[in-house]
Order: structure tokens, then C-alpha cells, then sequence
């Protein structure tokens, strides 16, 4: 019989979430020489240069490495003064692979995690001691950065601004140049001083390109019966079969730095009677889900409405639309995966 996420409690301690900033099991054997630019796209190589330049600045490196060398560049990328460099573009172009050999490439101690895991991590454990964890760190490695509202602005341009007085370089990668963050979503004008005071400390590199999640890729595999879901869970060992109703019901209930540790070890979900989401509530706490998903490259089998159909469209119209884009985007990769096993 196959088991339940539902009936999963995970918890974890204030410690494991400093412990275990680190890139997602699926960045771990990336480094700046497997990212392969689109030969269309002049942008990536540029940011693969910037990216090793910044990481040579972090480390006080001289000389220009032999990334650099190979796709052109210099230490111009991060003019001198700015203690962060932004990683600007749309989905699926690398960026989340170039942030990760940026950090696999600096030596510790430094920190990687999400947008929405650095947040956790503060509400946990207090923004005193984030500050005290944090501030000996030589690097800190922030991907999907947003504003989603106005407590959130206050404090990362709090966070950010002690962080990198102390010393820390910071490296972000986000869908939204830092001046315009928050921007649809609250009212964001009333807060741009504390924006644009963020967007100074960045160094903004563009990486344009299409989604190569998607690139000659056919669409998402049509949602399956139940009885076939039921038939392919029971097949693979460590799956987990889940009501999507249930399954949404049980993440209202889990903090959302929970979400990983809640599907940890599961070789892939399995989720019955898909439908599009009626709450933005619901539909944020899903894209922090799938996101977990394809950090831990766990594939995603549906019954219902195909994944590609979660949101509504005016959800897509709306403030949260790069969210959600995304997340149809990686759910999209998720379910080919298990469609084409191995």
C-alpha cells in the first residue's frame, strides 16, 4: 500500500534550517563549466563571466579564472561598491544553476537557500539571531527573491543592509529587477525608499533566453485515470499517493519551511483529482510545494486537470503571475519525469 503525505508530520529544529542551507540535491554537481549557453543568447556567457568574477571578488582571488577566460569578462560585471550581484531573467534559463556554482565555487562559511527559506529562517529564530548566525558568513545565496508585502520589505532591507555592512556578499537570482520588486502585489510606492535603497547594493546581470525546461520539448503528459495512478504508485517503492484536496489541506497546516522535510526521501507524488485553485492562499502554499518538489527532482504523476492548469487565469493576470508561472513551468518538468522514467 502505498503511504500518504498527508499523514506526514515533519519538524524541524531552528539548527537544521542554518544546517541546511546548502543548494537543493538537484544543484549539487553544478558548477559554472556544465552551464551551457545558448549560443543565441550572448546574455548567459556574459552572466557565467560575472558570476565567476563575483565569486573570485568574494574570495579574494587575483587574476582572472579560466571561466572567465573562456566565456570573456572581468571584474567590470560588479562595480566596486556593490556587495550583491542580481541575477535577472525569465524561467527556465539557468539562473538557479549559475547561483549554485557561484556558491559551490566560494569557500565557507556561507548559505544558500530561497527567498521564502531566508524568511522562515528569521521568523524562526528571531531577527537578532538570524543577524548573529549569518553575519560571519562570506557568502549568502538568495534564489526566487521577491516581495510578496510590505513585512517582508521592511525586513529583508534590514537583513540585507546589517549583512552586508558585516561583510557578507550577497547573490540573489529573481524574475523582477530589484527596483521594481513588490511591484503589483502591495502598494509598493508607499515602501520604494526601503526598495530602492535594496536595489543599490545589487549589481543587476540580465540572462535572457527561453524556458530550457520547455525548449523542443513536448507539452505536459495528459493526467492519467485513478486507477492507473493507483497501479503506477504501487509499482514504485517510496511513493506516495494523495487526495489534491487533502494534500492542500495538510499544507495549510505545515509551515511552509516544512515542505521540503515533508518529502524528503519520496521517489515520487502522486496526486488525485487535480483541479485549478480557487485561493491565491492555496495557490502560493502550492507553488512553495512544488518548488520543494523540484528542488529534490521528485516527479509528479496527476489524475483530474493537467498540472499546467492550477492556476487561473486571473491568477496569471495578477500580482503573483511569475510565481505561478514558474511553478506550472517546474510541475510541467515534473511530470515528464515521470512520464520518461530513467
Amino acid at each position: 500500500m502505498s503511504a500518504h503525505l498527508v499523514d506526514r508530520q515533519p519538524a524541524v529544529a531552528p539548527e537544521e534550517l542554518v544546517a541546511e542551507l546548502v543548494p537543493p540535491p538537484r544543484f549539487d554537481g553544478v558548477r559554472f563549466d556544465t552551464y551551457l549557453p545558448n549560443p543565441d543568447e550572448p546574455s548567459q556567457a556574459a552572466a557565467v563571466a560575472a558570476c565567476s568574477a563575483f565569486a573570485d571578488r568574494v574570495t579574494g582571488g587575483g587574476g582572472r579564472s579560466l571561466v572567465r577566460r573562456l566565456f570573456g569578462g572581468n571584474r567590470s560585471g560588479t562595480p566596486a561598491g556593490k556587495p550583491g550581484l542580481y541575477l535577472d531573467g525569465g524561467f527556465g534559463v539557468g539562473k538557479t544553476h549559475l547561483l549554485a556554482s557561484l556558491w559551490h565555487a566560494v569557500p565557507g562559511p556561507k548559505a544558500y537557500g530561497t527567498f521564502v527559506e531566508l524568511t522562515n529562517l528569521v521568523g524562526a529564530l528571531g531577527f537578532r539571531e538570524a543577524v548573529a548566525r549569518l553575519s560571519g558568513h562570506r557568502l549568502l545565496a538568495i534564489d526566487e527573491f521577491e516581495l510578496d508585502d510590505p513585512g517582508d520589505t521592511m525586513l529583508v532591507t534590514r537583513l540585507l543592509a546589517e549583512l552586508t555592512d558585516a561583510g557578507v556578499s550577497v547573490a540573489a537570482t529573481s524574475n523582477t529587477l530589484p527596483d521594481r520588486l513588490g511591484e503589483g502585489r502591495f502598494a509598493a510606492d508607499d515602501f520604494l525608499r526601503e526598495i530602492q535603497a535594496l536595489s543599490a547594493r545589487f549589481a543587476v546581470v540580465r540572462v535572457d533566453g527561453p524556458d530550457y525546461r520547455h525548449r523542443g520539448l513536448p507539452d505536459a503528459p495528459p493526467p492519467v485515470s485513478d486507477a492507473e495512478l493507483a497501479d503506477r504508485a504501487a509499482a514504485l517503492p517510496g511513493s506516495t499517493v494523495d487526495d489534491f484536496d487533502a494534500l492542500c489541506g495538510h499544507l495549510a497546516r505545515l509551515h511552509p519551511s516544512r515542505y521540503g522535510k515533508l518529502v524528503d526521501g519520496v521517489a515520487a507524488v502522486h496526486l488525485r483529482g487535480v483541479h485549478a485553485l480557487s485561493g491565491q492562499d492555496v495557490a502560493l502554499r502550492v507553488v512553495a510545494f512544488a518548488d520543494r518538489l523540484y528542488d529534490r527532482a521528485i516527479p509528479v504523476v496527476g489524475s483530474g486537470e493537467p498540472v499546467s492548469a492550477l492556476f487561473t487565469e486571473d491568477m496569471l493576470r495578477g500580482g503573483y503571475r511569475k510565481k505561478y508561472l514558474r511553478a506550472v513551468s517546474r510541475l510541467v518538468a515534473l511530470s515528464r519525469d515521470a512520464a520518461n522514467p530513467g
